[in-house]
C-alpha cells in the first residue's frame, strides 16, 4: 500500500535544508518494494469497484498507448458484446439514444400502421470520431431511419437543404485573417430532434426493442429523425429562423451566411449542415453568440476552429494556414502506396490520356474510388485538379493507362503531402482573378479547357479546370469563353 501524498511527514528533507542534522539509515531501507500501479486509495474513496469499467489490475495508459489495443473503440467492442451479451448491449444503446432525445420533448408515439401506409425501416449506426490528428475523441451510436427505402410524393415532397460550399469557407477564412478576428467552432447534438416534419412518417421499431405488449405497432415520427430525406431541410429551416428573429442578415450570395452589425462591429457566422463556424471583430459578441445558442439549442463548444470537412485549420498571430495533409496519408494508407516511390508531377505531359480502346481493362471499383478520393482532395489541392479531371472521363471503362495516371497522381501526393494556403493578415484585400484555356485540347471531343483561379490579393480563395461546354472555331472564341467564365 502507498502512503498518502499529502502526509509530507514520512518523506525525508535532507534536500530541503542542507542543515538538517538529522539522517536516515540506510542499512535500515528495503531492497525492493512493490508498488500497486492503480491509486487504490482513491478507487475505494470516489469510486464503488462495481461502477468501474475495465481492469482494476492495469496502470493508466493515455491515448497513444491505447492506440493499438485490441478493444480500442466502440466498433470493436460491439463486435465482442454481440457475441457475449447482445441484449444488454442493445440496451446500452438504447438508453444512450433516449438521454438525447427525450429532452428534446416527444420525437415518436407508438401506433398502429394506417392502412395503405408503410413502415420505413430502422438500424444503429456506429462511428469512431477522431480529431485533426487522427486521435479518437468519441465514441457514437445512432439510431437511423432507412431513408433510401423513401419514395418521392409519399414519404417526402421538398428536400433541398442549403450548405457552405468549400469556396464560402475559404472566402470565411480570407475575410476573418483581413480582419484578424479569430475564427471558433461550436457542433449542434442531435441537431436534426429540434422541430417537427409536415409529412407522414412511420418507421419500425427499433430491433431488439419492440414492445412485448404491441410488437407489431411502429412509431409516428414527430421529428426529423436522422436518415429521413427531410431532416436537413427541417433542420436548415429551424436554424435559420431563430438566427433571424434574432437580428442575423441572411447573405444574398450565399444563404448558409449570417451576418450581425454592432455599431461598427460584425459578427459572421457560417453553418454547414451542424457544424458552425463563427468569428467577429470583437471578443465579446462570440460570447453572446454562444449563449444565444445556448438557449435553444444543446450545443458542444469546440473552441478556435482546428478542423472542419476534413481541412486542417492553424490559426497563427500572422495569418491562417490550412492543408489536407492527414486526408493525403489517409488516401495513400488506404490504397497502399506509403511505401512506393515518389513523382515529381501529377502526369506526364508528353502523353496525353487517350480512349484507348485495345487496352485491357482494370477494376472499375478500384479506378473510381481512388477517383472519389482525389475529387475531394482538389478542394485544396489545385495543382492536381487538371490531371484528376482528365482522369474522371474515362471511369465508365477505364484501361491500364488510365489507371497508371490515377496512381500517378497518388505517387505525386507522397512527394508532396504538405502543400497548404496561407492567408496572411498583413496584406489588403483587392479582387485579383486569372484565366487562361487552351485550344481543341480534349482529345476526345476537341473541346477547349478553362483554367481559372481568383485571389483576394494574396489569399487565393477560388479556382476552376473544366471543359467548355461548345467547340471553339479558334482560339479568340475560346479565350473569350474562358474569361467570360472566370469574370463569372
Amino acid at each position: 500500500m502507498m502512503p498518502n501524498l499529502e502526509d509530507t511527514v514520512i518523506f525525508g528533507h535532507a534536500y530541503d535544508d542542507e542543515d538538517f542534522v538529522a539522517r536516515g539509515d540506510m542499512n535500515n531501507l528495503e531492497s525492493s518494494m512493490s508498488v500497486s500501479p492503480i491509486a487504490t486509495t482513491r478507487v475505494h474513496k470516489d469510486h464503488l469497484v462495481e461502477q468501474i469499467i475495465g481492469y482494476l489490475h492495469l496502470a493508466p495508459q493515455t491515448r497513444r498507448m491505447t492506440k493499438n489495443s485490441k478493444e480500442h473503440g466502440l466498433v470493436s467492442l460491439i463486435q465482442k458484446q454481440r457475441r457475449t451479451n447482445y441484449k444488454d448491449f442493445q440496451n446500452c444503446l438504447f438508453a444512450c439514444l433516449l438521454s438525447q432525445v427525450e429532452p428534446k420533448k416527444k420525437a415518436w408515439s407508438l401506433v398502429d400502421l394506417p392502412y395503405g401506409k408503410r413502415a420505413i425501416g430502422t438500424k444503429w449506426v456506429y462511428k469512431n470520431k477522431k480529431d485533426e490528428r487522427g486521435i479518437m475523441v468519441r465514441n457514437k451510436a445512432r439510431l437511423v431511419a432507412q431513408g433510401y427505402t423513401q419514395e418521392e410524393g409519399i414519404d417526402y415532397d421538398e428536400v433541398f437543404a442549403l450548405i457552405a460550399r468549400t469556396d464560402a469557407i475559404r472566402l470565411f477564412l480570407a475575410y476573418a485573417s483581413f480582419k484578424e478576428f479569430v475564427v471558433y467552432q461550436m457542433d449542434v447534438m442531435s441537431a436534426f430532434l429540434y422541430r417537427k416534419i409536415e409529412e407522414e412518417v412511420y418507421v419500425c421499431q427499433p430491433p431488439v426493442f419492440e414492445d412485448p405488449k404491441f410488437p407489431d405497432r411502429v412509431y409516428k415520427v414527430e421529428k426529423a429523425l436522422y436518415g429521413l430525406h427531410q431532416a436537413p431541410r427541417v433542420w436548415y429551416e429551424t436554424l435559420s429562423t431563430y438566427l433571424l428573429e434574432n437580428g442575423f442578415q441572411r447573405g444574398t450570395i450565399y444563404k448558409t451566411l449570417f451576418i450581425k452589425n454592432f455599431k461598427g462591429d460584425i459578427l459572421l457566422v457560417q453553418v454547414y449542415v451542424d457544424d458552425i463556424i463563427f468569428g467577429t471583430t470583437k471578443k465579446e459578441l462570440c460570447t453572446e453568440f454562444e449563449k444565444l445558442m445556448h438557449k435553444k439549442f444543446q450545443m458542444s463548444s469546440m473552441g478556435e476552429l482546428t478542423f472542419l470537412l476534413g481541412l486542417q485549420v492553424t490559426q497563427k498571430d500572422d495569418g491562417i494556414l490550412f492543408s489536407q495533409d492527414k486526408y493525403v496519408d489517409e488516401i495513400l494508407k488506404k490504397f497502399g502506396f506509403s511505401t512506393v516511390k515518389t513523382a515529381s508531377t501529377p502526369m506526364e505531359t508528353l502523353k496525353p490520356l487517350m480512349k484507348d480502346e485495345n487496352a485491357k481493362d482494370v477494376d472499375v471499383h478500384l479506378y473510381r474510388s481512388m477517383i472519389g478520393s482525389l475529387m475531394y482532395l482538389t478542394s485544396l489541392r489545385l495543382d492536381i485538379i487538371f490531371v484528376v479531371c482528365a482522369c474522371v472521363r474515362f471511369q465508365v471503362i477505364p484501361k491500364v493507362s488510365h489507371l497508371h495516371a490515377v496512381k500517378r497522381i497518388v505517387r505525386y501526393l507522397k512527394g508532396q503531402p504538405k502543400l497548404c494556403l496561407w492567408y496572411p493578415k498583413d496584406t489588403p484585400f483587392d479582387f485579383e482573378a486569372y484565366t487562361d484555356s487552351d485550344y481543341a485540347g480534349a482529345s476526345l471531343d476537341k473541346k477547349s479547357t478553362i483554367g481559372g483561379c481568383q485571389f483576394l490579393r494574396s489569399r487565393l480563395i477560388s479556382w476552376q479546370c473544366k471543359k467548355q461546354t461548345m467547340v471553339a472555331n479558334s482560339t479568340t472564341k475560346a479565350e473569350y469563353v474562358a474569361t467570360s467564365n472566370c469574370y463569372g
